[in-house]
């Protein structure tokens, strides 16, 4: 196994995409990463090694060729031909090329040759002409010509960006930069409030602590990274915060009624009261009720410390409270004030960065998104002019890391020139650190450089089209389209994801301990009321488990649940499969308590509460437990590898429909009118398919998938076989699982979902499912 980043540039396009790849995972998912890129069906791809003209087949040694890969769109007869004229064309710029110059490492000069190791070079390479006079003349040409387009279109940019300078000249504010000072610094006053250590101290008896850094552990641990750095922790941690913020701040389009609690109209501004002033409120929304015509006020706090307590507001109450509780637990953080209008969140990342340098990393806490400062531009279509970050440590004016379009930018930034904002921007950092020590100042002047840096290099940087942003979410539909922020049209577009790994072994051990339980009541007749009993019994132990501190977790058993471990033996492999273990016979009380893998436990509880919970619904609904065809049943495919045509981050990954938890799903954004799943089986093995499990998710029923396709293939070939298709599906409730039998058999060793179409595609864009449940006999290869 070898981990490859290819270089494949599409034909007749000209366009460049780099492919993350796993060797191990053979053509096929080359293929469809491809696919995921270019929109090219992998069966009517011709893929060409650009360095030899030679085709990429099932036959090729992907480890070995070089990552520059040219793909062509062929169908039937003279496109073929023409690929491979195209080929041979190539073959011949590449010979030349290859004739007049070589490829050097940049960290010790040496040649790369045939003999090069480049699985353990370093990653900066350089092209240097071979030869002197004409030879370097040529060499120099071809290398001109082989940059010829992209040095184009970054003149064009760099033009583009003077004439915006020379424009914005005669049509910037006269006024030294008064207008612009006067938008910055209120929000230093601001920003100060978050180092108050009283109100630091109130903002954290506000979060459940414990259950975030549960749920930070499990979420690495989902990615198979049990034994964690404090840097993924704390990163993981953040992520956690991020997501308990959007679910329990409030948007507030228009606030309900003080007298009635129904749905007011805005009237007009209100001058605010002493006690409002206090926390900052300069102003007053007037609402009147559209039932009782009672007067309801909205005053828009600014003091984190209020705002803790109403929890609730629009795009400014969210930023400014959620950069607070950043700040609370000691992250790096600013508050990113866009003036078009809109405030986000940055923190500065240990984890984040390339060549060991770390970065500063965008967060939304209204869209519950993170590090995709593409979002406004492209997705939201904003049309960005200034994005300053602001701590209190000092400004910045970050606006080139949100934009590709800098020149564009420049021709809006009106209010005063570009060197008078550099230095109203430096005037106020420099009193924000001017009781700094002379290594505090050092290390925070280093840290700007390199974000200097880093932002002069972004503007320049392409933009992935592949890559589909949605508009803004939050928000009423009607206030989003008064700013012009719902974004383009929705399309069709996929994008990349990466290949994840399923980490859902104790699902099928759960699922498999159940099932166990099931077999044994089935077989010895017990009445449906006793399953019953048994199960309430049991889902009362777990989940007060659950609720436990997962650092000391245990509970003391009553008679009740001490009688399960006695009547069923397989009791034991369930609380195995949990990592819990049942202490029956030793001093004290009769208790159930984790093994020592607190993280394992963390991880498998809510899977089995889940699976309880169903059992019960299906005996409560007159759905009865037989071998081999209700839920839970064993032989459940695990540990497998999956690609998505694409995902919804950070909660609805592809491999969240695997994890055997009702509320995770996977969400696609543009999958309503088609998308496509990827599941290859573990360990280089084979599966025969029997049957899979299909489960709606928790909300939006639109979302459904209706019609599906389910293939099966085997590793270095680009043909799938039909399994099993299915058309007019409808969940009828949410959590509704439907269990399909396969008629076809056929050994695959990935198998391929392509969802046709959601319940409602004509309205909505998204895809999402539940759960995805795989059951059949593996056999090694």
């Amino acid at each position: 196994m070898v981990a490859r980043r290819f270089v494949v540039r599409e034909v007749p396009a000209d366009e460049e995409h780099t492919v993350e790849y796993d060797t191990e995972d053979g053509l096929d998912v080359l293929r469809f990463q491809i696919f995921s890129l270019t929109s090219v069906p992998p069966d009517l791809q011709k893929i060409v090694v650009e360095a030899d003209g030679s085709v990429v087949n099932d036959g090729t040694d992907l480890e070995s060729i070089p990552e520059g890969l040219c793909l062509m769109s062929i169908d039937e007869g003279e496109n073929a031909d023409s690929a491979s004229a195209a080929a041979t064309a190539q073959e011949k710029s590449d010979e030349e090329l290859a004739r007049l110059i070589e490829i050097e490492v940049d960290a010790d000069g040496s040649v790369v040759d045939d003999g090069t190791d480049l699985e353990s070079i370093s990653e900066v390479l350089r092209l240097v002409p071979i030869g002197e006079g004409d030879d370097m003349d040529a060499a120099a040409a071809v290398a001109a010509r082989a940059q010829e387009k992209s040095d184009e279109e970054l003149a064009r940019m760099i033009q583009a960006e003077e004439e915006a300078l020379l424009l914005q000249q005669y049509s910037i504010q006269s006024d030294g930069g008064e207008v612009f000072r006067e938008r910055v610094e209120p929000y230093m006053r601001q920003v100060l409030k978050y180092e108050d250590p009283v109100r630091q101290e109130a903002a954290l008896k506000t979060v459940p602590v414990d259950e975030l850094k549960e749920k930070a552990l499990i979420s690495l641990a989902k990615e198979g990274i049990f034994s964690s750095s404090k840097n993924e922790e704390d990163h993981a941690f953040l992520l956690q915060l991020l997501l308990w913020f959007k679910q329990s701040f409030r948007w507030v389009n228009a606030p309900a009624c003080d007298i009635c609690d129904r749905e007011t109209s805005m009237v007009g501004m209100g001058n605010p009261l002493p006690s409002e002033i206090e926390f900052g409120a300069s102003r007053v929304e007037i609402y009147r009720c559209n039932h009782c015509s009672s007067i309801t006020c909205f005053p828009r706090y600014n003091d984190p410390y209020k705002l803790i307590q109403t929890r609730k507001g629009r795009c400014g109450e969210w930023a400014n409270c959620f950069t607070f509780y950043c700040r609370v637990f000691g992250y790096e953080a600013r508050l990113i004030l866009d003036f078009t209008d809109h405030v986000w969140t940055e923190c500065f990342s240990n984890l984040y960065g390339s060549s060991g340098m770390f970065r500063w990393i965008h967060l939304d806490p209204c869209e519950g998104v993170y590090d995709n400062p593409l979002l406004y531009e492209k997705g939201w279509n904003k049309k960005l002019d200034y994005a300053i970050g602001i701590s209190k440590d000092g400004v910045h004016d970050i606006t080139k890391r949100y934009t590709r379009k800098w020149h564009e930018v420049l021709s809006r930034r009106t209010i005063t020139s570009e060197d008078t904002v550099s230095a109203i921007l430096m005037n106020i950092t420099r009193k924000c650190r001017s009781g700094l020590s002379s290594n505090e100042h050092l290390a925070l002047e280093k840290r700007d450089r390199k974000e200097s840096e880093e932002l002069s290099k972004a503007t320049y940087l392409e933009v992935n089209n592949s890559i589909s942003l949605p508009g803004r979410q939050s928000g009423s539909v009607e206030w989003r389209a008064a700013r012009s922020e719902l974004g383009q049209a929705d399309s069709l577009s996929c994008s990349s994801c990466p290949i994840r790994r399923c980490v859902d072994a104790h699902v099928s051990k759960i699922h498999d301990a159940l099932s166990a339980i099931l077999s044994h009541f089935c077989d010895n007749n017990i009445p449906n009321e006793r399953i019953i009993e048994v199960f309430v019994t049991l889902r009362s132990l777990m989940q007060n488990l659950k609720d436990a501190n997962f650092k000391s977790r245990r509970v003391t058993l009553d008679q009740k649940s001490q009688q399960i471990f006695e009547i069923l033996p397989s009791a034991e492999r369930l609380l195995s499969a949990i990592s819990l273990k049942a202490e029956l016979h030793t001093v004290g009380d009769p208790s159930v308590a984790t093994d020592g893998n607190l993280i394992h436990t963390s991880l498998a509880l809510p899977v089995a509460l889940d699976a309880v919970d169903e059992i019960l619904s299906n005996y409560k609904s007159n759905i009865f437990y037989t071998k081999g065809h209700q839920f839970p049943r064993g032989n459940r495919l695990c540990s497998g590898s999956v690609l998505a045509s694409s995902e919804q981050l950070p909660i609805g990954i592809a491999t969240a429909a695997f994890d055997g938890i009702r509320l995770s799903k996977w969400e696609e954004p543009d999958g309503a009118k088609g998308c496509w799943l990827m599941y290859k089986v573990h360990g280089g093995q084979t599966c025969e398919l029997e049957s899979y499990d299909l489960m709606s998710a928790n909300d939006a029923p639109e979302r459904d998938p209706m019609g599906w396709v389910l293939e099966g293939s085997t590793d270095q070939r680009s043909t799938w076989n039909t399994i099993d298709a299915r058309s007019s599906v409808i969940f009828g409730s949410r959590f509704c699982r439907k269990s399909f039998t396969v008629d076809k058999r056929y050994k695959a060793n990935v198998l391929r979902f392509r969802f046709l179409r959601g319940r409602e595609s004509s309205a909505n864009p998204r895809f999402q499912i539940g759960s995805i449940d795989f059951y059949g006999e593996t056999h090694m290869a």
